[in-house]
């Protein structure tokens, strides 16, 4: 006879069989504190806070494919090289490069208890690939209007004193035209938050990432989260979703 049995003083998600008066261990079930998390969303559903948020309560560390790149560019690994030779060439990163770099990222230290993937994948292709290197247990997609997006992104403009973010709508100076922080009066405006740019970066998350919330709902792990509410809201039902 074999009985599966959850004894105290081994890890939460590690189940035990009797069989023949031995304990033998049983394939573990996967829960979210001991495996990685994906966090995605269009551009300026407010994943950066969001991912703080998730770092602070899980402990994970956070990675992008950004991040990992620039670290294997400057530290001149051959993936690195190899990675650079792309950039440098404005072409994109192949796949397999970026999947080289995150299994080298897994075998850190402390990704032992799991990573969380901000941004990462961005396709079904490298859900695929992720799923054979990092066992992944939660999902949670942000999701927002374009026309919520477009208004977010078009209205930010920095001080170009202090570096101080600001929003037409969301957060205007006090005084108009003086940054609260320094009192300068030097605004810029990104190139890239245009309204014409935007809409393009959009465009490309539907036609690639989008899919990537059907792939992981049919397999149990997507959790869908309004992104439409206020930063603190958004902050606890993500809160809710890593307590179950």
């Amino acid at each position: 006879m074999v009985v599966h049995l959850l004894l105290p003083g081994y890890p939460p998600a590690s189940h035990l069989m009797v069989d023949a008066g031995r304990l033998m261990p049983c394939l573990p079930v996967v829960c979210h504190m001991d495996s990685s998390i994906v966090l995605f969303g269009p551009p300026g559903a407010g994943k950066g806070t969001q991912a703080g948020r998730i770092v602070e309560v899980t402990g994970k560390p956070q990675v992008s494919t950004g991040d990992m790149l620039r670290a294997a560019v400057a530290a001149g690994t051959e993936l690195g090289r190899i990675a650079k030779g792309h950039m440098e060439s404005g072409g994109l990163v192949p796949d397999d490069v970026i999947i080289g770099l995150i299994e080298e990222r897994v075998k850190e230290s402390d990704a032992r208890n799991g990573l969380l993937f901000d941004g990462f994948p961005r396709t079904v292709a490298q859900a695929e690939a992720l799923a054979q290197i990092a066992p992944v247990s939660l999902v949670i997609a942000i999701e927002v209007e374009d026309e919520s997006i477009v208004g977010r992104i078009t209205g930010r403009f920095t001080c170009g004193g202090c570096g101080s973010v600001y929003h037409d709508l969301f957060r205007p100076c006090k005084i108009e035209g003086i940054c609260d922080e320094c009192g300068s009066s030097n605004f810029k405006r990104r190139a890239d938050d245009s309204e014409e740019t935007v809409r393009s970066r959009l465009a490309a998350y539907h036609e690639q990432t989008s899919p990537l919330a059907s792939w992981y709902e049919q397999r149990g792990l997507l959790h869908r989260i309004d992104g439409n509410a206020s930063i603190d809201e958004v902050g606890f039902r993500i809160s809710k979703i890593l307590d179950e």
